[in-house]
């Protein structure tokens, strides 16, 4: 089973931005939509570009390199040049704090 990470409480993640935080040796950013939180790793899949850089808008984010966008719900790419999804991880809250499974 992959462990559940502590990443902070849920006020440390604003409606609208993005966190990076560092889950089990990899680079991971944590979105806030509304009251849902979710997380991708922080690459673009296309370049060497850090999403959690990235501009957000309507439910996606925009990698700063080239200009492909992710919906920040699914991973899924959206538009060109990114052709591949980015990876996402489970995300919940217990006890007040908020975990990513990776």
């Amino acid at each position: 089973m992959t462990p559940w990470h502590d990443v902070g409480e849920p006020d440390d993640f604003p409606d609208g931005a993005s966190w990076p935080v560092r889950v089990a040796e990899r680079e991971v950013v944590v979105f806030r939509l509304g009251e849902d939180l979710h997380a991708l790793a922080d690459r673009c899949t296309h370049g060497n570009a850090r999403l959690s850089e990235g501009y957000i808008e309507d439910g996606c984010v925009e990698c700063p390199l080239h200009q492909g966008t992710f919906d920040i719900r699914t991973g899924a790419a959206r538009c060109a040049p990114a052709t591949e999804a980015v990876q996402t991880f489970p995300v919940r809250v217990v006890a007040g704090r908020v975990e990513v499974q990776a």
